[in-house]
């Protein structure tokens, strides 16, 4: 692999006006096939992130929501609720429809975290929702060379992830001292990106010249086999996300994605006759 478009994101805001940046799922970067969308949020201004985000619907795919700083809860159709703290993740399958709200636990204080949409395919579009709740403590660390790895879906080093997946896909949240070496590895046709939030990274790029990656930003990886990242002078630490692509046409209306324009038409009158869940 090597490192090909750095994108830093898009400014905007989005629930009840929390102000957040969009990494993918932007005019600049539609999707990394299965990854739909990318949210990094990193507010310590209450009136940024206060407001949260309401029930709304969802149909055709999964939320991962991975908490850095502060605290949400979340509550949903199916009865699945919980409160995700400093190092948590909330993984949400819509599948067929359900009813969602994300609101923060806290008045003050710092909010900062991800949100990830991953794309599911045509054949579990329909499937039941469900949530997970993984915690801190449920989550395995791999450390060696200075890396730390906390392995959310996927395996790393032999090591795998809690997260129950409905597709192939990894993701890890990466922390590098200063200088470290992060190896990362992807099988053929499977496409990548790191998301750096703190630092810099540097590697190989598309034309064999090294690229640095500094935080806050997005770069995609393209190719297959090892790329090995070096951590800049103060370090770093990025969100890494894996995936074989669906390669199925992608038609999306807000909070719903399917695969066709009259599937978009069904999930917004299921929603309005409350059939959405049923």
């Amino acid at each position: 692999m090597v490192i090909d478009r750095i994108i830093k994101g898009m400014e905007t805001s989005d629930g009840d006006g929390v102000r957040l940046t969009r990494m993918i799922g932007t005019p600049q970067c539609d999707m990394i096939d299965p990854f739909l969308m990318l949210d990094r949020f990193d507010n310590d201004d209450p009136d940024s992130y206060i407001g949260g985000f309401p029930d709304h619907p969802h149909r055709g795919f999964e939320t991962v929501t991975v908490m850095l700083d502060g605290r949400l809860r979340h509550r949903d159709s199916t009865g699945g609720e919980g409160v995700i703290g400093p190092g948590d993740v909330q993984w949400m399958t819509a599948g067929r429809g359900i009813i969602h709200s994300e609101m923060p636990e806290q008045i003050a204080g710092r909010m900062r975290g991800f949100q990830l949409w991953v794309n599911l395919p045509a054949s579990k579009k329909m499937a039941p929702a469900g949530y997970q709740d993984l915690t801190d403590a449920k989550i395995p660390v791999v450390e060696k060379d200075g890396v730390t790895v906390r392995v959310i879906a996927g395996a790393y080093d032999g090591v795998d992830g809690p997260a129950r997946t409905q597709i192939d896909i990894r993701l890890l949240r990466i922390d590098a001292a200063p200088g470290a070496k992060i190896p990362l590895h992807a099988p053929e046709g499977h496409n990548a990106f790191v998301s750096v939030y703190e630092g810099t990274v540097s590697g190989p790029g598309a034309q064999g010249a090294a690229r640095h990656v500094d935080a806050p930003s997005l770069a995609e990886l393209t190719g297959s086999g090892e790329v090995v990242l070096t951590a800049g002078p103060q370090g770093a630490a990025l969100f890494y996300g894996e995936g074989r692509p669906i390669n199925e046409p992608v038609a999306r209306y807000g909070p719903f994605v399917m695969n066709s324009q009259d599937e978009l038409i069904q999930a917004v009158r299921d929603f309005q006759n409350g059939r959405l869940t049923a």
